[in-house]
């Protein structure tokens, strides 16, 4: 897991320096990989949906001109892109922008946040699709049964029942099964 999060910690910085260097991609890329946890940072402080998007399309189009200011040596890009977006709400607050429901100035520095980090959901991601590639690469049989048991829950003896065969057929079958899903998985990272 430690490499996937590097990975995605890489990928993210490579994407900064190229949106440096003016590559549109690179801002879309960004964009995706963090839009929803700076998204949730201005919502925080500012209490209002149409206030955080309007907030969150200042820091992107901030960022757009000024991501050369961006030093991976000082920060992550996503503890850099955070403290970019609260900053934008906190000046939304002080300039008056916002109409109801902000929270005071002085209290939008400590909220805490609790939702995922941008490149966890990155992570989850790439696992998820791993997953998923090594489950298409197992035999018919075992990747029904091991879909059967661990996304419906259906109980290995359902599952013979269901297949009408016995009980350790289906056993070995989903156990042969894991097994390699194992190896695809571990082959991946």
């Amino acid at each position: 897991m430690r490499r996937a999060s590097q990975a995605s910690r890489d990928r993210l910085k490579a994407a900064m320096r190229r949106l440096a260097g003016g590559d549109r991609a690179a801002l879309e890329e960004v964009y995706r990989a963090t839009s929803a946890k700076l998204f949730g940072i201005c919502l925080r402080i500012l209490k209002d949906e149409k206030e955080a998007e309007d907030a969150l399309q200042d820091v992107y189009l901030t960022l757009w001109r000024r991501a050369g200011r961006y030093d991976p040596d000082r920060a992550s890009p996503i503890s850099w892109l955070a403290t970019f977006a609260r900053n934008r709400a906190v000046d939304r607050l002080r300039t008056g922008k916002v109409r109801r429901g902000a929270v005071p100035e002085s209290e939008a520095a400590p909220l805490p946040d609790s939702d995922p980090l941008a490149e966890d959901l990155l992570i989850d991601a790439e696992r998820d699709a791993r997953v998923h590639g090594c489950l298409e690469s197992l035999d018919d049989t075992p990747r029904e049964a091991i879909r059967s048991a661990f996304f419906e829950g259906l109980t290995y003896a359902e599952l013979a029942k269901r297949d009408e065969v016995p009980l350790g057929t289906m056993k070995s079958w989903i156990r042969r099964g894991l097994a390699r899903l194992k190896a695809c998985m571990e082959a991946g990272v």
